[in-house]
């Protein structure tokens, strides 16, 4: 039986118009939505499947007082001993913790921009860099809605801290993220991540986690407030700022000049 929303669902797709993936017009250039868009606090609602038996916890996102910063004031660079000091949920990261260069990406799962980085530039990024010890990529969550934070749920519960796992998995959500990031998401997110091994109550589980949703919380607010993280994707280049989804060639001119030798 298909999942069922026993309350009525927010749209989470972005509209086509605004960010037209799969339409032939491309991805547009620079930063994805930001705070100003979208002011977000994660809070939990319950999904009911029509049968009486299954309750499915999913993560809504309510409107919060984050401080928004201008153009002017935003920090084009953050120290790295502040990037770096243990937050709220075990970083995911790839590649040698003595690499040269540390790249730190916030991404939000229905972000289109994040999708299209994801596909277009990070298998150059890890293959050119990350796996030849020149690069360590950590990866933090800054969902800008409910159902990007249902599926950062998941990938916390799906790796267990393994870095690699949760790398494959965000990966195979950002590709198939057009067939998920719709107004009725649970039944195509169940039937992707089915396959990986989920049953209906370790979903149900998950979901209902709030020691995972309140990590998530707290990394996407310490972004936002410290680090002045307005937009996704964000990049932060051994503490320098990058919004946007760059390509190869700019992570490239990034990269480069800090490399030894």
């Amino acid at each position: 039986m298909p999942w069922q929303a026993g309350l009525p669902l927010p749209q989470f797709a972005y509209p086509a118009s605004q960010y037209p993936i799969g339409t032939g017009a491309g991805v547009p250039s620079g930063p994805g939505p930001t705070l100003t868009e979208r002011h977000l606090s994660i809070t939990r609602r319950r999904f009911c499947q029509s049968t009486a038996a299954l309750t499915l916890a999913a993560a809504l996102l309510s409107v919060s007082p984050l401080t928004l910063f201008s153009t002017e004031a935003r920090a084009q660079s953050v120290p790295m001993s502040d990037l770096m000091k243990p937050d709220a949920l075990p970083d995911m990261a790839l590649g040698d913790p003595k690499a040269p260069v540390t790249i730190i990406e916030y991404a939000s799962m229905t972000c289109p921009h994040c999708a299209h980085f994801q596909e277009t530039t990070f298998p150059e990024l890890k293959k050119r860099y990350i796996d030849t010890g020149k690069v360590r990529y950590i990866f933090r969550e800054f969902p800008l809605d409910s159902l990007a934070a249902a599926v950062f749920m998941l990938a916390r519960c799906s790796a267990q801290d393994d870095g690699t796992k949760y790398f494959a998995f965000i990966d195979s959500l950002f590709r198939q993220q057009h067939t998920w990031a719709v107004e009725r998401p649970l039944d195509p997110l169940f039937g992707i991540v089915k396959q990986i091994g989920f049953t209906k109550e370790t979903f149900e589980a998950c979901l209902s986690n709030q020691k995972i949703l309140d990590g998530i919380e707290a990394v996407r607010q310490r972004a936002a407030n410290q680090f002045k993280v307005e937009s996704t994707p964000t990049f932060f280049v051994n503490g320098e700022k990058v919004p946007g989804a760059v390509s190869i060639e700019e992570m490239a001119k990034m990269i480069d000049p800090q490399l030894k030798g």
